[in-house]
């Protein structure tokens, strides 16, 4: 199976079974940094809602982190109140490490309440410059 190239397939492979979520979010970065002239198009769709509250906020904080940082077009689509948690949610167990990801955290994330790593979506494609 392919890398998905958008927002929206991600959704729909964690949604029909064919892959985790967490798996098939890792997988979209490649796509969107080796593809640059299709970055829009990765995020414009608006992916289905998924049973995991969790799940939609990080698809809305991806859209917008990834369009904040690319200079492109943040989707109307992630500023649906379904984007957006009414809780603090760590992906990470180590209580240690929530201090440091309340401050690094990126506005597209921490605004849902989302506390990650400063740079969340970090690859080995990762164009540098």
């Amino acid at each position: 199976m392919s890398r998905p190239d958008t927002l929206a397939e991600v959704a729909r492979r964690a949604s029909a079974g064919d892959s985790t979520f967490d798996v098939a979010l890792r997988e979209l970065p490649d796509h969107f940094y080796l593809h640059p002239g299709a970055r829009q198009a990765a995020l414009d769709p608006a992916p289905e809602i998924l049973a995991d509250p969790r799940h939609n906020a990080t698809l809305g904080g991806v859209a917008e982190y990834l369009a904040r940082r690319w200079g492109l077009g943040i989707p109307a689509w992630t500023e649906d109140p379904s984007r957006f948690l009414d809780r603090p949610y760590f992906p990470t167990p180590i209580e240690d490490l929530k201090a440091m990801l309340i401050a690094q955290s990126p506005l597209a994330f921490r605004r849902r309440l989302i506390f990650v790593e400063a740079e969340p979506l970090r690859r080995a494609t990762l164009p540098r410059g």
